[in-house]
Order: C-alpha cells, then structure tokens, then sequence
C-alpha cells in the first residue's frame, strides 16, 4: 500500500514538471516588473538592473547542464526536488540583499535551481506517460511557463504596491514547501531505475560525449540546439521588446500594451496545446516545418501593421506560432536520448539554445536603435528560416525513442 501511495504516476509527474516550470516563467518575469522598484532603493543604474537578468540567464544556463547530469546519476524526483529547494532559498535571501553584488550572486543562483527543472521535468514525463501520448504530455509542461507568465502579470501589479520587491522575493520560498511533499511522496520512474542499474554510473564528460557518440546524433544534437536557440531569441526578442513599440511609436496606452501581451500569451498557450495534439497524430517534424513556416510569415509581416485591432488579433496568431513549437521540444529530446542521458540532453540542448536567445532582445534593441523596428523584425523572421534548415536537414524523421521501453511510439 505504501508503495502503491509513493508510486510516481503520469498525474504526479505532470503536477510537479508543470509547477516546476511554471516557477520559471513566474520569476523572470516578477523580476522584470520589480527591476525599477529595485533600481530604486538600491541606487543601481539601468546596465546593473539589467544584469540582473542576464545572470539569472546564465546561472540557468549552468544549472542545467550540472543538474541534467545529476538527475542522470542520483535520479528525477531527488533533483528536482534539489532545484526546487535552490531555487526557494536564493529568492528568498533576495529579500535581504544590501546591495548589486550580493543580489547578482542570490539571482544567479537562484537561476541555477531554475536552470535544471525543465529538463528534469521533461525526463520524468518521458519515462511514465505512454509514448503514443508524449507529444501532448510534453505539451502540457510547456504550458507551464505561460501559465506562471500570466500569474505573475495579474498577481505582481497587485501585490507589488503592498509587500514590495523584497517581500516578492519572499514569495519564492513557498516552492521550499512543495519540494518536501514532492520528493516524500514519490519515488523514482521505474524505467530511470531499471535503465540506471543497467547501465551503472556515467562520468559528467561520458554523458556529454553521448551527445555527439557518432555522427547521426551529432546532427539530431546540433538540429535540436539550433531550434531552442531560434525558439528563445524569438520569444525574448518579441516579449521584452514589442510592449515597448506599441506604446512608443504606436501610442498605446499602458493597459493597450498589457492586453496586447495577454492577448498573445493566450495564443500562445492554444499554440503550445495544438502542437502537442497534432504531433501525436502527424509526423512531428511536419508540424515542426508548419510553425516555422507560420512563424517566418507572421513576424515579416507584423511590423507593418498599424490597426489596433489588427495588431491585437495577429498578435496572438504570431504567438501560436512563434511560441507553440515550445510543446515539441521536451518529446523531440525524449525521443532521441535514451533514460541513462535523457536529462542530461534535455537540460545542456535547451539551455544552451535559451542562453543564445537570450542576446534576442540585445540584437533586436540595437537593430530598433540603428536602423527600425520593421528591419529587426525581419531579422526575427530570417532566423526562422535557419529553424527550417535545421528541420529538413538536421533532425530524423520519427517519433520513436531509443529505449526498449518505449514501444507505442508513432512512425511519421
């Protein structure tokens, strides 16, 4: 009975992969709302304020590569209990932060916590969801980041005026609380515990070195790089800077600006859903080409827009486009990695791709200062033409998994 009770069921997995990820999205962007309130009190001119996200980027960034690893080796539901807790701790020592550098040091920590649960996440998913149904599970997580984007922009406004940035931050240990409950009342997916005794202990450079073992998955490595890198500076480049067009060279009012990006996250989450949906039925890598495509079309095309009303409704078609392809990366990954490297591919591919599009907003804000918004919004289309290439030449045609395990998978 107790074991039945600590069994880690498709339900348990997808409550804690989804909450996990929808932390991450809630805190870049909670820090994104408090960075004037915290330039503030701290006297930080706008180059600190704005490292302040990088660093969160980047501890991301090296979180997921050191925890893929160790969820590889010491099991899932562990470490990403592990980042939970480190993510909970270093947001909440935020709150006493005396000034720029302690505080760099608490977010780009609190980043690493942060870095590792989508890819952990998206392993556990994998290996206790039906591989006829991955698509669509993986789908679901992706979800997650929307769903903590839009918690923060209803939740932040409100609360901000009333605790302030630091009492935000504190905000982040409640995570601490589910950490506990996650890890004590569940055990590891059987498939990771069967496949872990098999193949014994990796070194971090083996796992790595599998990435790139011969030269078809070298080519699925760098296929799968190239999409999360276009998918992040897509995603960032448009998020941080189109609110900032609107209101500047269109004249939209705040609350015109807001339901602008509510407006879209929206599109985005059908995007994400449908996506899942779809690549369960159809080829996956069709439906890849399919958002591209959409993609390439919608962001050439945006800029020269003028119509509130159109601007508005295309606004959440370009979003399912742009972000939906969100929903087929955790099972693309999945598919091509065996358990014993799963989350070691998802954590090092994905993160990777987010620290490239990272600069998206760096690249897009110095196109708007050079030249416009309408040529870097062609730039932002372009780069979904190398998302294109990638596809057609790069990735393999299936969505089937390398693991015995996995027997349902669907030959597209």
């Amino acid at each position: 009975m107790n074991e039945a009770r600590k069994k880690l069921t498709p339900a348990k997995a997808m409550v804690a992969a989804i909450s996990g990820y929808a932390m991450d999205g809630f805190d870049l962007l909670i820090l994104g709302f408090m960075l004037s309130a915290i330039s503030n009190d701290l006297g930080l001119n706008t180059s600190q304020a704005g490292s302040l996200v990088t660093w969160t980027l980047i501890g991301s960034v090296i979180g997921g590569i050191v925890f893929g690893h160790l969820s590889d080796r010491f099991g899932r539901v562990r470490m990403l209990s592990l980042t939970i807790l480190m993510f909970a701790v270093f947001t909440g020592l935020c709150a006493i932060a005396q000034g720029y550098y302690d505080l760099l040091i608490y977010r780009a920590l609190a980043g690493m916590g942060l870095g590792g649960e989508f890819g952990i996440g998206m392993a556990m998913i994998a290996e206790v969801w039906p591989a006829a149904k991955r698509n669509r599970a993986s789908a679901y997580v992706g979800i997650g980041w929307q769903l903590g984007v839009l918690a923060a922009a209803f939740i932040t406004p409100f609360l901000l005026n009333i605790i302030g940035w630091r009492g935000m931050f504190l905000v982040g240990l409640f995570p601490a609380v589910a950490s506990y409950f996650i890890r004590h009342d569940t055990s590891e997916p059987e498939q990771f515990t069967r496949e872990h005794k098999a193949k014994g202990e990796l070194s971090f450079t083996a796992r790595l070195s599998l990435l790139v073992k011969d030269r078809q998955t070298a080519k699925t490595s760098l296929g799968i790089f190239i999409l999360c890198a276009v998918q992040n500076f897509g995603y960032y480049g448009l998020m941080i800077w189109m609110p900032s067009y609107l209101a500047n060279k269109l004249g939209f009012s705040l609350t015109a600006s807001g339901n602008w990006t509510a407006v879209t996250v929206i599109g985005m989450i059908i995007g994400i859903w449908l996506f899942g949906f779809l690549a369960d039925h159809f080829a996956r890598w069709k439906i890849f080409l399919i958002y591209q495509i959409g993609s390439f079309i919608m962001v050439a095309q945006y800029a020269q827009l003028q119509n509130p009303t159109a601007l508005l409704i295309c606004g959440a078609i370009m979003g399912l486009f742009v972000n939906g392809m969100i929903g087929g990366y955790g099972a693309l990954i999945s598919d091509n990695f065996p358990p014993h490297v799963r989350a070691t591919a998802q954590n090092v591919l994905f993160n990777l791709g987010r620290g490239v599009g990272g600069f998206g907003p760096l690249v897009i804000g110095f196109f708007v200062k050079e030249w416009s918004f309408y040529a870097a919004l062609c730039l932002l289309a372009s780069i979904y033409l190398l998302d294109i290439i990638a596809t057609l030449w790069l990735l393999p045609r299936h969505n089937t998994t390398p693991s015995k395990d996995d027997n349902l998978g669907v030959i597209g």
